[in-house]
């Protein structure tokens, strides 16, 4: 009863933002994890009486640890997109070099991506994001139970489309800032060929920077909606992947 579960919401853990943050410590994730599994297992029904130990066993564990994954992924793809739009948005501005430590990803990583993923997970916590990560674990054995038959497919092809969010989210995430620093430059260029005597290196860079951080300020009210969108839609493409992943009739 609680040993096929807690692979599988053991697996979401670890792999969705915030709550399998890498600076989180393992023995708190499988605790979570296992907390969790008491409380969602007595309310499952028709789990396979197979011996994890055999062959079909360690078939269903692995099916169970995709799945998981799979949610995790699915979300993570909203704060890969986020990360994204923020090294553009510092490439663009000159701060691509500006690194900071970020102990969500125990990486370094520039400073304008860093403060927008801080932003995202403020707006994924104000959103009971990490309850709703929770709840869609919980949805999932209703969805998607637990068999001892192999999954389909198509379910991964639905992940792997989400994928390309990670390009199509950052682009649209960052574009108010790179449209605004395009025209910065162009007006710029346009200075540096009436005056050709005037720095551009002395100029330019203060005046692209302060162009970016007012842009940036101005976005951020967009910004927000259109980040919580992104989560509801990733809760969507988990609720997707679990219709699509059932087996096929024979």
């Amino acid at each position: 009863m609680f040993f096929y579960p807690f692979f599988r919401i053991l697996a979401m853990v670890t792999s969705a933002p915030v709550l399998g943050a890498r600076g989180s410590p393992a023995r708190v994730k499988v605790g979570f994890a296992f907390i969790i599994t008491l409380v969602i297992a007595p309310t499952l029904k028709d789990i396979p009486q197979v011996d994890p130990g055999s062959a079909l066993g360690l078939m269903i564990v692995a099916q169970q640890v995709a799945i998981g994954l799979s949610m995790g992924m699915a979300m993570r793809v909203v704060f890969s997109a986020v990360e994204m739009a923020g090294n553009l948005v510092g490439l663009q501005m000159g701060l691509g070099f500006a690194t900071f430590f970020d102990p969500q990803n125990s990486s370094q990583t520039p400073v304008v991506g860093s403060f927008l993923g801080m932003l995202a997970i403020l707006v994924f916590l104000s959103l009971n994001g990490h309850q709703l990560m929770i709840e869609a674990v919980a949805h999932s054995f209703r969805e998607l139970p637990i068999l001892a038959q192999p999954h389909s497919a198509a379910g991964w092809k639905t992940l792997a489309r989400w994928g390309r969010e990670i390009f199509l989210g950052g682009v649209l995430l960052s574009l108010p800032v790179i449209a605004a620093l395009l025209i910065t430059n162009i007006s710029i260029g346009i200075m540096t060929r009436a005056a050709p005597q005037l720095n551009i290196f002395a100029v330019g860079f203060p005046i692209t920077l302060l162009a970016g951080f007012v842009v940036l300020s101005l976005s951020l009210p967009y910004f927000i909606p259109l980040l919580g969108r992104f989560i509801e839609d990733a809760l969507q493409i988990m609720l997707l992947i679990f219709r699509q992943s059932l087996p096929l009739a024979p």
